[in-house]
């Protein structure tokens, strides 16, 4: 097993129109708005930027972003990611009933050395940190949508 190595992958139902949805998942620097985790978005052009993490465990995760993939008519975007993650990010978005099934997945290996050290001892914790931030944005992202419903 790779212990630097992580796969992760979740699906959130939401009630918005998936073009809605995409409109605001395609602006990253405005996700420290709504998901409390993304402490920090700094962009370097259109296509690029770095960003900073941080959730339960207190350590930062800090890495550089370029935009891959930006689709809004197959409704995907990807991100390909340098620093103290190196991978890639991608949301796939499609019609659920009159809302959005938004596909999160992520495919990294974890070069901070403190979270190297800590790989094998440290992997549950991780996995249940990365959990956590993932139901935060959730919640974060449905208020965004609600907001934007109501106005």
């Amino acid at each position: 097993m790779d212990w630097y190595h992580y796969r992760f992958r979740s699906v959130w139902d939401l009630d918005a129109a998936p073009d809605t949805v995409f409109g605001v998942l395609e602006r990253a620097g405005e996700y420290p708005d709504w998901w409390p985790q993304v402490r920090e978005v700094t962009p370097v052009d259109e296509r690029t930027g770095t960003a900073r993490f941080r959730s339960v465990i207190p350590y930062d995760l800090v890495v550089s972003a370029r935009e891959s993939r930006n689709d809004p008519s197959a409704r995907v975007l990807e991100m390909e990611m340098t620093g103290d993650l190196e991978g890639w990010v991608r949301w796939t978005l499609s019609a659920r009933g009159g809302g959005t099934r938004a596909l999160y997945e992520q495919e990294v290996v974890v070069n901070k050395p403190l979270l190297r050290r800590l790989a094998v001892a440290g992997r549950p914790f991780f996995l249940a940190n990365h959990a956590l931030m993932m139901r935060a944005g959730r919640r974060g992202l449905r208020g965004v949508l609600a907001r934007r419903h109501t106005v």
